[in-house]
């Protein structure tokens, strides 16, 4: 009698335990549908906002004038070749501002804080590319100065890096150093900006696993726990990575250039290291913009960067498409200044950004 109903109670327990995991497997397919459909609603929305920002108008360059039948307006001739700019190419300013804390408001026009390293992302939907542009921090350009007070004092050459400090380090500061960057493109439209503060650099470095480098050059700071040689192969770790990507010797002429190849390598490295990721976890943008939303200003919402982010597994991204302006560094009166080579940005201009017109497109 007693066995008979230990049995049943068995039978009984089971059948709850086949009742419970059917319940969570039920919510699990729910909260895996949902998550897709947010996933996906928030792309659409991305993408629909994305588009909108996308001007169409081309860089201001050296217009050319032809009397050949089917010439069009914004077609340019060079070296012996026609090239038409391309309409749907999207182009983002990404910045990474000197410093640790998270955005808030600076407490004067003047403190909006560097930016130490900015990079062209361009997205090319017509071969499906994305190409990096590092912009050297000291390029000598056009900036707008302000005093403290907000007051517009004029347009002045200076290190392009300091137009982000003339403004409130928010929205201003970016839109500014939008402006900036355009104008040494020959008015390059932008479709969008992030600039993020350093400080976001170890939660990004370890929301990838610590990305994976061979040390470019001495980076030690005794002080800060630093000792990285040149050839060393190593798995960053946050606090690494930080001083990879930031540190430089100010004693040794030309410190900056050294740093961006290392931010560079950080980079691609970083970008390869995240598509691997999410082929196994579409998420991780979302994951990622999040992790770091507290240290960014950016006119890119959710729905635009889980579009972005969703379109560039599909795009193809190596070193060949890793470009770097083309010039002279020399010593100022107290800092240094590097001097684009026009012709070699001009072509570089041409090269991202433009297509060959073919002899049957000109009827």
């Amino acid at each position: 009698m007693n066995k008979q109903k230990s049995t049943e109670q068995t039978k009984k327990q089971q059948k709850t335990w086949i009742k419970i995991i059917k319940i969570v497997g039920i919510v699990l397919i729910c909260l895996i549908l949902f998550a897709l459909i947010a996933f996906g609603v928030l792309r659409a929305l991305g993408k629909s906002g994305i588009r909108k920002n996308i001007s169409g108008e081309a860089p201001v360059l050296e217009s050319t004038e032809s009397t050949e039948e089917g010439w069009q307006d914004g077609w340019i001739r060079y070296n012996g070749q026609i090239y038409a700019y391309n309409e749907d190419i999207m182009t983002f300013l990404v910045m990474g501002v000197d410093n640790d804390d998270v955005v808030k408001k600076a407490k004067d026009g003047l403190s909006g804080g560097q930016a130490d390293a900015m990079f062209l992302a361009v997205m090319n939907p017509h071969d499906k590319s994305v190409s990096i542009i590092a912009v050297n921090r000291n390029a000598m350009a056009l900036v707008d100065v302000y005093d403290e007070d907000g007051v517009y004092m004029g347009q002045y050459t200076k290190q392009i890096t300091l137009q982000h400090g003339y403004g409130d380090g928010m929205e201003l500061s970016c839109e500014r150093s939008v402006a900036a960057v355009s104008r040494l493109f020959y008015n390059l439209p932008i479709s969008g900006y992030a600039a993020i503060n350093m400080g976001a650099i170890p939660a990004l470095n370890d929301a990838v696993g610590g990305v994976q480098v061979t040390v470019l050059d001495d980076v030690i700071y005794p002080e800060y726990d630093m000792d990285l040689h040149q050839g060393d192969e190593v798995t960053l770790t946050g606090h690494q990575a930080y001083w990879y990507v930031r540190g430089r010797n100010e004693n040794v002429f030309n410190s900056s250039s050294l740093r961006l190849e290392r931010q560079k390598q950080f980079l691609t490295t970083f970008i390869a290291q995240a598509k691997n990721k999410a082929v196994t976890n579409p998420s991780i943008a979302v994951d990622l913009y999040n992790t770091i939303s507290k240290y960014m200003v950016t006119d890119i919402d959710i729905t635009k960067f889980t579009y972005l982010a969703s379109e560039a597994l599909g795009y193809n991204f190596d070193i060949s498409h890793l470009y770097t302006m083309q010039g002279e560094t020399l010593m100022g009166d107290k800092y240094e200044e590097f001097y684009v080579d026009d012709d070699a940005l001009y072509q570089l201009i041409i090269d991202v950004f433009y297509e060959p017109v073919e002899s049957e497109d000109i009827k």
